[in-house]
């Protein structure tokens, strides 16, 4: 059986500057992930898309804590900041949520979604320069927004599927 799930989310907006677009099309990705995981238990969340893949709903919301950490507090703040579930920078090992729960997970990301908007907010520009260590390059705050919107998206697309896998919800 098929069902639908609730969209609570805030659309962007039609019009506004393009640090407006960029920062509500973000939020509107981080709501659409959250969505995704509403009402689901760690079993469920733990749940693995097909073998061998370990891909699982609660795989993605600890790969997501990975990326809005990789790219706005390593960027902007603390480039040897650690890895949130790797000592090296290995953004697979947060796919492996064998072990992991609702809690651990969300908490994580939502803690690094909070320092992502701080940062973003305390910037002059979408021009500010932060330093990819991994890269060895200066990058932008607008390169740094648009590369985290686009793993949203890739990953939501992923959400979708996982989703439905679990108890057969479909929807936005």
């Amino acid at each position: 059986m098929t069902s639908e799930i609730e969209d609570v989310r805030v659309g962007p907006p039609n019009f506004g500057t393009e640090r407006e677009m960029l920062r509500a099309f973000l939020d509107y990705h981080r709501a659409t992930l959250a969505m995704k995981c509403a009402g689901l238990g760690d079993e469920e969340l733990r749940q693995r898309s097909m073998p061998p893949s370990t891909l699982s709903l609660l795989g993605l919301v600890r790969h997501m804590a990975e990326v809005e950490r990789a790219w706005f507090r390593r960027v902007f703040e603390d480039h040897d900041a650690p890895m949130v579930w790797s000592r090296e920078i290995d953004f697979q090992a947060a796919y492996d949520a064998s072990g992991s729960t609702r809690a651990e997970a969300f908490g994580a990301w939502e803690a690094e979604v909070a320092a992502s908007r701080r940062i973003e907010a305390a910037a002059a520009s979408l021009d500010a320069a932060g330093y990819q260590p991994r890269w060895e390059e200066e990058v932008s705050l607008r390169m740094v927004m648009v590369h985290v919107l686009l793993e949203y998206g890739r990953h939501n697309g992923h959400a979708d599927f996982l989703r439905e896998g679990v108890d057969g919800t479909v929807g936005a």
